[in-house]
């Protein structure tokens, strides 16, 4: 029973980051190959001259997240990224919903992966 538990556990974290980097990899590539859509969405937000930057970052932080030595990494800068995300959307009463969506999946993806990230293991005790 455990077995079935744990393999289901697996197949559910794996699908979730695939999806989450998925969305966060494809986002990086619409910006980089100069989608029309995306190019006028990120001008009226603000942000149009850092359009090759910001999906540059996006892939760079997804690939960070994906490998499991830099997850932590990976997942605090995808965190602040979408964070910005969020609040140019708001500032410029844009639809923020989309980056809510990812930020959520990612966080899921990354409890999942490891939940140290949330929920320190042990308290640290100071040596007397």
């Amino acid at each position: 029973m455990k077995t079935m538990y744990m393999k289901a556990k697996r197949i559910i974290t794996i699908i979730l980051t695939a999806i989450s980097s998925g969305m966060v990899i494809l986002s990086g590539l619409m910006k980089l190959s100069g989608s029309p859509e995306v190019t006028q969405a990120l001008t009226n937000a603000g942000v149009g001259p850092y359009i090759p930057m910001l999906g540059i970052m996006e892939l760079v932080f997804a690939g960070l997240f994906l490998y499991p030595k830099t997850m932590k990494v990976g997942f605090l800068l995808l965190c602040c990224y979408f964070a910005g995300a969020i609040a140019a959307e708001l500032s410029h009463n844009g639809p923020y919903s989309n980056a809510i969506l990812v930020q959520v999946l990612i966080w899921v993806a990354a409890f999942l992966r490891d939940p140290s990230i949330f929920l320190p293991t042990s308290p640290v005790r100071p040596s007397l």
